[in-house]
């Protein structure tokens, strides 16, 4: 088996284990637990939780101690326990509590299936410019093809969705074991915690344009996984009145259209930033968003209003993609070397991290504020949150001061 073959079933393996449930958890807690829209949401500000610290701390664990194959490995196996765990739990501290245990195991593999990524392509002298993409676009494909058979066996609203998650995480944890070991390197700096959690890279703020950012980050990252936390269970409220329709029997799969217009708008942000830059790609994005709200906001499973979901779906790749990536790029044009990772980090903290806690949280009030006696006022939800995005585009306009140089950007590959 080839080196690419072998790191193109990691990257496949990585984004499936996440497919299986994340989109259907927030309809399973609402349609099967009869959880409020709060305690959805305050199940999901785990992922942020996780997000803020573990993947700095096991990433020195694996550069001191471990290696990164040894604790990826260990990662998804544990991570395959806390998954049936998870399918015990009908109450909302059981669940919360082995959600968060689970994430934090989860999703510092994200970070760690990279480092493994480069380290074996660099052993055995691969472009990773070139090369690395075409890997990497599998695990957008592992997601969607991990999202459709879990739509189609029906599982999204009960617990074979984390039994299935939980095979597929042991499954990747056991195969990590025949991929080339990375060793620790011995002779690599060392960061402290402060630097791994990217807590050094706060001196950034002192910088009015880089405060601006990072807080338009933050609050934009509120917004990165609401559709991914209420999409379904938006979609499956249609059941009353158009239960046998494809959108709302097929509710996973047609919210899986996202992911493939992700594997398309990336293709197109080297375009969109010569030609526009940094600061109109991310104006793109925010704006997109706030079509991605407004659209779900006058959709239907039926007529002109299913094609407004399915554009829905379809912009939403601009949304994701272009602040993701310009926003990188713009950390790494403006920070200095030596704290240029822990910025990256920083980036990371502020949109996965307190962006993914507030979004969560945040919408989960919502949605109680506008649901009564069980019945959610859908159109009011999704026009509050596009209100929300285009509010944050328009300040972001006024408040980010940054001038388009494609000279610049040119001295950086991605």
């Amino acid at each position: 088996m080839s080196i690419k073959l072998r790191l193109t079933i990691l990257n496949f393996l990585q984004f499936f284990v996440f497919g299986t449930w994340l989109l259907s958890f927030g309809k399973y807690m609402g349609v099967t637990l009869h959880f409020s829209g709060t305690e959805i949401g305050a199940v999901f500000m785990t992922l942020g939780i996780a997000s803020l610290f573990m993947p700095g701390i096991m990433g020195i664990i694996a550069d001191r101690w471990t290696g990164p194959n040894k604790l990826y490995a260990a990662s998804h196996i544990i991570g395959a326990v806390f998954l049936y765990f998870v399918s015990l739990q009908t109450n909302f501290d059981g669940l919360y509590l082995f959600t968060l245990l689970y994430l934090m195991f989860y999703m510092p593999t994200i970070g760690l299936d990279n480092t493994i990524s480069y380290c074996i392509m660099e052993k055995h002298k691969m472009d990773i410019v070139k090369e690395f993409p075409p890997i990497r676009v599998w695990g957008t494909i592992g997601f969607i093809i991990a999202v459709w058979i879990t739509d189609y066996f029906g599982w999204g609203i009960n617990i074979h969705q984390f039994w299935f998650a939980g095979i597929a995480s042991l499954a990747l944890g056991l195969y990590t074991f025949i991929l080339p070991n990375c060793p620790i390197e011995k002779n690599a700096e060392k960061k402290t915690l402060a630097q791994a959690l990217g807590l050094d890279a706060f001196v950034l703020f002192k910088d009015k344009k880089m405060a601006v950012f990072f807080i338009f980050s933050m609050l934009l990252g509120a917004a990165l996984q609401v559709t991914n936390m209420w999409g379904e269970a938006f979609l499956h409220d249609f059941t009353n009145s158009f239960k046998d329709t494809f959108i709302v029997k097929n509710n996973g799969i047609i919210m899986s259209i996202s992911q493939i217009s992700e594997t398309v708008f990336i293709l197109t942000i080297p375009f969109f930033l010569k030609r526009f830059g940094i600061k109109k790609v991310m104006l793109m994005s925010m704006f997109a968003w706030f079509l991605r709200f407004a659209l779900f906001g006058i959709g239907s499973p039926v007529g002109i209003g299913a094609a407004f979901l399915i554009l829905s779906m379809i912009i939403y790749g601009m949304a994701f993609d272009f602040f993701n990536i310009s926003g990188s790029l713009f950390v790494e044009l403006e920070a200095k070397p030596k704290i240029r990772a822990s910025a990256q980090g920083l980036f990371i903290i502020m949109t996965n991290g307190l962006g993914a806690i507030i979004g969560a949280y945040g919408s989960g009030y919502i949605i109680d504020l506008y649901t009564e006696k069980g019945i959610k006022d859908w159109h009011s939800i999704w026009f509050i949150f596009a209100a929300y995005a285009l509010v944050i585009g328009i300040l972001f306009a006024l408040l980010f001061k940054y001038k388009h140089n494609p000279e610049k950007i040119k001295e950086i590959k991605h």
